[in-house]
């Protein structure tokens, strides 16, 4: 038992060599993307419920 997990975290060390990791520049702009991204998202999700809220009151008289 011992054995199988030694094992594993030295696979998993010779595996994490393998990574390229991002520069801080990409990181950043990923970042930045993944942020406007949520809030297009957030804004279309907001607009999308408010209309419908507002055909479905218009519906049923509300």
């Amino acid at each position: 038992m011992f054995q199988k997990i030694t094992d594993f975290f030295s696979e998993v060390k010779v595996e994490m060599k393998k990574v390229t990791w991002p520069t801080r520049e990409e990181l950043v702009e990923s970042t930045k993307l993944v942020i406007v991204a949520s809030i297009v998202v957030t804004v279309f999700i907001g607009a999308v419920d408010n209309i419908l809220s507002a055909i479905i009151r218009l519906l049923l008289g509300w």
